[in-house]
Formats: structure tokens, sequence, C-alpha cells
């Protein structure tokens, strides 16, 4: 009775035993379900994570193509629009040359019916024994409006001048602001080489490099002539730019390539005699003349 006893408490304590190992499987296995849940929960996490990155990426890549290419867009139409008003300065001397001789470039300005160009593009004295007359030729190509155009204001200083046309052409826009700072984006439009290349408009970008004198002191006296002594007296600022102008670039329209804001004239004589006469060897550095004197030459003449 007493054997009975106690193989039934052993019996009892066996499956007690039995029962606590499968409760402690249970758990255990329970734990290692949590742990691989969490882990895969961390990679999903972790893959959301990388793919939330990607997509930023993409994104961004596609902001900025999508702004650059925007921004190529807006350029060419600003071309397109700046080219319009865009002019070759040509002398019509139809006893001495059968077409037009072009001597440089200018711009349409004002209501339409007035150009600016450099004065140095306009100096040639015209002779009175044949029928001369300086013209703007407008268009591209073989299809190309000739106007007959008058000097009316000079500014020798700046080497600018207002030209009056017998036609109304489409003005371009002249900025506003007094002078721009180094470092700021510009694009010109004009006919380099036009009197060899024909009338097909160009259009170049840089910026500007400095705001220099268009005049320096000579290093000796070999170098000081009456331009540069003249120039001294009475020194003006202008834009030296990291761009290369032509010769036929003279008086072409440099302007801001978001706008077509007309900010400078640009000029490959003014300084040839005073600033860079001081150089030995002088460099192929292209200049402007701040918009301001063109807003001045103008206002001289509507008053």
């Amino acid at each position: 009775m007493k054997l009975n006893c106690l193989r039934i408490k052993a019996i009892a304590k066996i499956k007690q035993i039995k029962l606590n190992g499968e409760e402690i499987m249970k758990n255990s296995s329970l734990k290692r379900c949590t742990v691989s849940n969490v882990l895969v929960l961390a990679r999903f996490l972790k893959m959301v994570g990388s793919l939330n990155k990607l997509m930023g990426f993409c994104t961004i890549f596609w902001l900025a193509t999508s702004t650059h290419l925007r921004a190529e867009q807006q350029f060419t139409d600003v071309v397109e629009s700046v080219t319009k008003s865009t002019v070759a300065i040509a002398l019509d001397a139809p006893f001495k040359h059968a077409s037009p001789r072009v001597l440089g470039t200018g711009f349409i300005v004002d209501d339409g019916a007035y150009a600016i160009t450099n004065y140095h593009v306009v100096s040639e004295t015209l002779d009175p024994k044949y029928v001369e007359n300086y013209v703007v030729l407008s268009g591209a190509g073989t299809i190309v409006k000739k106007v007959k155009a008058e000097i009316i204001k000079i500014d020798i200083k700046h080497d600018l001048a207002l030209l009056k046309l017998d036609s109304i052409l489409t003005p371009i826009t002249l900025s506003s602001k007094n002078m721009l700072r180094p470092g700021t984006d510009i694009a010109f439009t004009g006919f380099p080489i036009g009197a060899i290349l024909g009338i097909y408009p160009a259009t170049h970008r840089g910026y500007v490099s400095a705001i220099t004198p268009d005049a320096i002191p000579a290093m000796n006296s070999q170098q000081l002539n009456l331009k540069m002594m003249e120039r001294l007296d009475s020194v003006s600022l202008i834009y030296q730019l990291d761009a290369i102008a032509y010769p036929g670039n003279s008086g072409s329209p440099m302007y801001d390539p978001r706008t077509g804001e007309v900010v400078g004239v640009i000029n490959k004589v003014l300084v040839k005699d005073t600033k860079e006469s001081a150089l030995s060897s002088p460099t192929g550095i292209s200049y402007a003349i701040p918009v301001k004197h063109v807003h001045k030459l103008i206002s001289e003449v509507k008053s």
C-alpha cells in the first residue's frame, strides 16, 4: 500500500515536470517567435528607410534636373526674344559696295524708333560725293530688313551713340539696376565678324569678373597717349567680363540671362587706347559699358 502511494506520487511528479517542461518549451518558442518577429520588423523598417532615402534621392535628382531644364528652356526663350531686338549696324553705300558693309552690332530701345551702338562703330565720316547712309539690319541670314538710321546723340566718353530709325522695330527692356556685382551671370548677343560671317546672330555667356576703371596710370611716358591722358582726368567704372567678345560684337546688348534686360553694352575699343595700352601685350579681355549711361543718353534726347 505504501509502495503504491509512492508510485502515484512519483507519476504525479513526472506529469508535473512534463507539464512544466512543455510550458517552458512553449514560452521559449514564443520568445523565439517574438525575437524573430522583431528582427523581421527591423529588416522591414530598414528596407523602408532605404526606400525612403532612394525616393528622396530620386526626388532631389528629378527636381534638380527639371529645374535645370526649365532654366535652359527659359534661357533659350530669352535669347530668342533678345535676338529680335538685336541689329547689325552697317554702312549702306551702293556706289562703293554691292551690299551694306557690316560695322558692328546695336539694339533697339525706347519705343522702337531708336537704336544704341558704340560710337566708334558709326564714327566714319560719310562721303558727301556718294549716297551713303548708316542702316540697321534686322533679321538673320538672307531674310533681313534694312532700316535707315541717323545719328542724333553721341557720348564720346563712354563710346555710345543713339540712332534714330526710319521704321519701328522691336525694342528691348533696359535694366533699372545701377551696377552689377562681380560674379553676376551675363550673356550677350551680336554679330561677331559680321562683315565676313554675315548676318547670323551669335550668343555668348559668362559673368562679370570685375568692376574696373576704364583707364589706369601708365608705367612710363612712352605708354601715354592723348586718349589715356584725357580719360585719366575723369575715370569711369566699367565691367570686365569672363566672356569672349569678338570684332563685330561692339555695341552688342549685354543682358541678364534670366530676364533679358540689358545691363550693359559690349565694347571692344574703349579700353584699347587707355587701359590695355599700359600692357606690353594687350589681352583679349572683354569689357562692357554699364546701362546707366544708355539711360542718360536717351533721357537727354527725350527731355
